[in-house]
């Protein structure tokens, strides 16, 4: 059992004689998943009772609401009362169609479980905008950019967010994602690292690629480079920042696999002019390290002022 889901699924089939159509089998889930309460609990409380509120037709105490006046209701008038609701809530339906749950949609297309374990797991399973954990809240695969503004599937474009987060990000973006987007093919002319010439790029993905360092520090030093033009780490947007990190996790796994003497890497970029800047094109420098390179490697990059490096 690597769920709930298998158990409530074979009791379900169990209980309707052994077959069982899918959409029984998705309801009794749902009856044991919490997470979804928690949010339909917020929809009720934040949403849908607030308005209700606002109209007097309902009351809240704590926990509880309550249907004003629901005592000097008779029985027929109850039942006029729901036959009015459900003959109101089939009209909407009709003239809406499925676009009312549109909301609730992690995206309009389906997304492979590998690929949202690769996205939880690089996250920590860790909300990547609240920091709750997977244990507490249920985690959603969110498009930073939304497919319907062109985001992808790809992976610099997924975060992991939890379901209060993900609802509270749809409500209250009001990003041009359109401007986002375009963005991501600003190049300048002239920048040695807006133009590489394809034969040195070692990897790449949608977003940023990976050459071996033309001066190098130590053999095999690389740089990973976003493609959009960025003057610094501080500006890459939370895609970008994917991007790079996925091509380091890439990049150091192919240098130790073609050289074995490699055992730690530095991982640095020079932000800032008097910080050694010279090339105004954000990029991060990946170096292997070697036993011995040097005769002591105590305080690594506090070398870059001298006798700051040995405490």
């Amino acid at each position: 059992m690597s769920h709930i889901y298998q158990p409530v699924m074979l009791i379900e089939l169990l209980r309707q004689g052994g077959t069982a159509p899918i959409n029984d089998i998705a309801k009794a889930i749902l009856e044991h998943d919490q997470s979804q309460i928690e949010y339909y609990e917020k929809i009720t409380r934040d949403m849908v009772g607030k308005v209700l509120r606002n109209h007097c037709i309902v009351s809240k105490d704590d926990k509880t609401f309550r249907l004003n006046n629901f005592d000097q209701l008779t029985s027929d008038q109850i039942k006029t009362l729901i036959a009015a609701c459900q003959s109101r809530l089939a009209e909407y339906l009709d003239a809406r169609g499925q676009n009312i749950w549109q909301h609730r949609k992690q995206s309009a297309g389906y997304i492979s479980g590998t690929l949202r374990y690769d996205i939880l797991k690089r996250a920590a399973f860790h909300c990547e905008l609240c920091g709750i954990s997977a244990e507490l809240k249920a985690l959603e695969v969110d498009h930073i950019i939304p497919r319907n503004h062109g985001g992808s599937d790809d992976p610099s474009n997924l975060q992991a967010l939890c379901y209060s987060c993900n609802a509270m990000k749809r409500d209250r973006d009001d990003t041009d994602f359109r401007k986002i987007r375009e963005s991501y093919s600003q190049r300048i002319p002239g920048c040695l690292f807006c133009a590489i010439a394809e034969g040195r790029i070692v990897i790449e993905n949608k977003l940023a690629y990976a050459i071996h360092d033309a001066y190098p520090v130590t053999p095999l030093h690389s740089l990973i480079i976003p493609k959009r033009h960025v003057v610094d780490y501080f500006e890459l947007s939370r895609p970008e920042l994917n991007a790079c990190d996925d091509l380091l996790r890439q990049l150091k796994q192919k240098i130790q696999e073609q050289e074995k003497s490699v055992i730690a890497f530095n991982i640095g970029m020079n932000v800032g002019e008097a910080a050694g800047q010279t090339i105004f094109h954000c990029h991060i420098h990946l170096i292997p390290r070697r036993q011995g390179d040097v005769a002591n490697p105590k305080g690594g990059i506090r070398h870059m002022i001298p006798g700051k490096g040995l405490y």
